[in-house]
């Protein structure tokens, strides 16, 4: 809990020394976690005067961004692997759990109400299985009308981090999509799939298209009134993308273990787990640039740890566990100027000693 406290105590700090002023903030990257940017935007705007400009531009988009330092932050919903952030002078660290829905548009079939399998699922996004009554779908929904109509499949056009985790999922549960796929953050898909832009736009896309099925972060499903669907998991129970059971995925994993956090989150063990469960990033350079600019950033991003846990909860996320958020902290610690001078530790190095 050391770091825990640490954080509170450089939180408190920087609001003693008027450090937080009327200042802006710049980040950039995933669409996905764009309603919890935007909300906390909104709340460290009301409590500290300091403006957050966030553009939910795609994980990969992001990752450019931050990588020029055109940006305070970057945000992704995949860890990079460790050579790319060596190379590119980067640091990685979670801000929150989330899920992937597959979202449907079908007529008189209701929310959570169609079961699909992870196999099914990728025969589908393989363009495989085209048609809504075709058997290995109707096996699966004995009491569902399904209508015999072509399925419109949505995918994201831009490089996307809600599509790593949801290709790292299929893969694991159908070694075909594994060879052919693989997990990517841009996909080549079958010819007549529908693709748009970001979360914001698979959404309207399926909203909008009878036949349609696409995938997107859960928060998405309420803001447009989606139609979800149930998933087998790794017990072969058919779950419901829930809070509830994002959390029963975290706790069966890697991150509540032991407080890493580079491991992906899907298809793992548990009977309540839903399989297509993702982290969230931000990332930071780790020596920068611009000082300003990233002290800002670092600013708005540890406040949002010490009070966003509720309009985490109220975007359909799940807050990090002491122990990640700890682990996480950690690695804030090791941002620097050019100098050499830790950013922030400064203003509580004399308080906490033990962080040299």
């Amino acid at each position: 809990m050391k770091y825990i406290y640490t954080l509170f105590l450089l939180s408190w700090t920087l609001l003693q020394a008027g450090e937080v002023g009327a200042q802006t903030v710049t980040g950039a990257g995933s669409s996905a976690a764009a309603p919890i940017y935007r909300s906390w935007a909104k709340a460290y705007a009301k409590t500290t005067g300091s403006r957050v400009d966030y553009e939910p531009v795609g994980s990969s988009a992001g990752m450019k961004k931050i990588q020029q330092q055109a940006v305070g932050f970057g945000a992704t919903d995949v860890y990079p692997p460790e050579k790319d952030l060596i190379e590119n002078g980067l640091i990685a660290l979670p801000v929150a759990i989330t899920g992937i829905s597959p979202i449907v548009n079908l007529p008189k079939v209701q929310n959570a109400q169609l079961r699909l399998t992870g196999d099914v699922l990728s025969r589908i996004f393989m363009g495989e299985i085209s048609r809504w009554n075709a058997p290995e779908i109707t096996a699966l929904n004995p009491e569902v009308s399904l209508p015999d109509m072509p399925i419109k499949v949505v995918v994201r056009a831009d490089g996307s981090g809600t599509t790593y985790n949801f290709a790292d999922y299929l893969g694991k549960v159908s070694p075909k999509w594994k060879s052919a796929y693989g997990a990517k953050t841009s996909i080549q898909w079958p010819d007549g799939f529908l693709a748009f832009k970001g979360s914001d736009g698979v959404a309207k896309g399926v909203r909008d298209t009878v036949g349609a099925i696409g995938y997107v972060d859960f928060g998405y499903v309420a803001e447009y009134g989606l139609t979800s669907v149930q998933m087998k998991n790794a017990e072969g129970v058919f779950v419901k993308p829930s809070i509830e059971a994002f959390k029963a995925a975290l706790a069966h994993s890697e991150w509540s273990a032991t407080g890493a956090f580079q491991h992906t989150l899907t298809q793992k063990p548990g009977k309540s787990v839903w399989p297509i469960t993702m982290g969230t990033f931000v990332v930071f350079p780790k020596v920068t640039d611009t000082p300003e600019q990233t002290t800002q950033a670092l600013k708005f991003i540890i406040w949002s740890f010490l009070n966003g846990d509720t309009l985490v909860q109220e975007n359909n996320f799940v807050r990090l566990p002491d122990r990640v958020q700890a682990s996480a902290f950690k690695v804030i610690t090791s941002i620097r100027n050019k100098n050499g001078t830790p950013l922030g530790m400064s203003l509580i190095s004399s308080a906490n000693p033990s962080l040299h």
